[in-house]
Formats: C-alpha cells, sequence, structure tokens
C-alpha cells in the first residue's frame, strides 16, 4: 500500500474544513460574555420615557438616556449649561429666565429655515399659525384631547424668556416631550427665534389699534 505524504494530508484536511464550513448547519454561537456591548441598543439621547426606562429596568437593562454630566456633543456649538430639574425642584427651569440666545437675530433667509423646523417639529400640535391648533388637537376633533400651547395669542407664553422656552424644548414640559434629539442646539435657537419674530409681529400689528382705541 503506497505511503501517503504529509501534502495529501493537509491537503485533506483542507477539504474537509471547506466542506463544514460550507454546510447549512446551524451552531449555537454559544455565551457572549458581554452582550450589552457585543449588541447595542440603539436608543436616541432623551428618546426614552419613564414609563420605557422601568420596563427596561424590569428585564435588567438600567439604561438613563441622558448625556453624561458635563459633557458637549460632539460639533455643538452653542453648549446650554443648565441641567433638568428633577421634580418637584425647578430651579433651573426659573433660572433658565435670564439666559439668552448665543445666535444673532435671523435674518429673512435664516427665517424660512427657522419656520420649516418649526412646521415640521412643532406645527403638528402648536399649529401652523402657533395658536395651539394643529392637526393633532384639530379644535378638539383630533386625537390629542388637551389644547397645545397657543404660542401666540396667550400672554403667559408671549412674555415667556427665550431662554426658558430653551429649557422646555430641550428636556420637554408637562406634555411635551424632550425635542434634543431631533433639533440641534442652534436649531432650537432658530425655532424659538421664529416663535419670538411671530410673537413680535402680532404685539407690533395690534399696536396702533389699541393707540388709537386709547385716544378715544
Amino acid at each position: 500500500m503506497p505511503k501517503m505524504s504529509i501534502h495529501t494530508y493537509a491537503l485533506g484536511a483542507l477539504l474537509g474544513i471547506l466542506l463544514v464550513s460550507c454546510s447549512d448547519v446551524r451552531r449555537e454561537p454559544g455565551r457572549v460574555y458581554m452582550p450589552d456591548m457585543a449588541y447595542s441598543r440603539a436608543f436616541e439621547t432623551y428618546s426614552v420615557t419613564e414609563e420605557e426606562r422601568a420596563a427596561l429596568a424590569k428585564q435588567g437593562i438600567y439604561f438613563s438616556n441622558t448625556p453624561v454630566t458635563g459633557t458637549i456633543k460632539r460639533g455643538e456649538v452653542f453648549p446650554f449649561l443648565l441641567t433638568q430639574d428633577i421634580a418637584p425642584d425647578s430651579t433651573n427651569y426659573v433660572a433658565a429666565k435670564q439666559v439668552t440666545s448665543p445666535i444673532p437675530p435671523p435674518d429673512s433667509i435664516q427665517l424660512v429655515e427657522a419656520e420649516r423646523l418649526y412646521l415640521v417639529n412643532c406645527g403638528i400640535c402648536h399649529g401652523q399659525q402657533l395658536d395651539g391648533n394643529g392637526p393633532l388637537f384639530r379644535g378638539g376633533d383630533g386625537p390629542y384631547p388637551s389644547k397645545p400651547a397657543t404660542l401666540v395669542g396667550d400672554p403667559k407664553y408671549e412674555s415667556m424668556p427665550a431662554g426658558q422656552m430653551f429649557y422646555s424644548v430641550t428636556y420637554g414640559k408637562n406634555k411635551m416631550g424632550s425635542y434634543a434629539s431631533q433639533l440641534s442646539t442652534e436649531q432650537r435657537w432658530m425655532v424659538i427665534a421664529y416663535i419670538k419674530s411671530k410673537q413680535a409681529a402680532k404685539t407690533a400689528a395690534a399696536t396702533p389699534a389699541d393707540s388709537g382705541a386709547a385716544k378715544k
């Protein structure tokens, strides 16, 4: 019987490996040492509600969904230094009144983009006319039972400082969730500048009539 060379053995082993690797036999991958690192859960920052966080905790998943304190998102130009209050505390919400917009007043071209951002992200609730009558409310006939805030026409919101509006858009307020994952810091300031411009336009339009009535 002829002797088989080592090359023949090596070739046979290689063919065996190829046959096994190309088969459709399913194999159990075994245990993963750190599954949270191997299979990441794609949760957007600020996007998980308290109810969802509690449901995750029951599964042994402790996810804060908020940035690490003191960190700034990559590419961030205008950091907002006030952190979110823990209810019932409202210290930072009140302090936000003193925060001014870091961006210059937008020109006519920038206001077009600011309006687009408002309509895409805010108009569905607060309405195209900023009257709190968006598609979700629709005069009480929509799916949302409570009327959203009237941004133009309600003295409460017309007198609200831009910084406090920014806090609400960043962290959420009452039924409104956070928009920090949808809009960058600059975009949030742009939306607020658009809201303030509409409020100012309404006030300017009403002033001549009011002055005339006062003279009579």
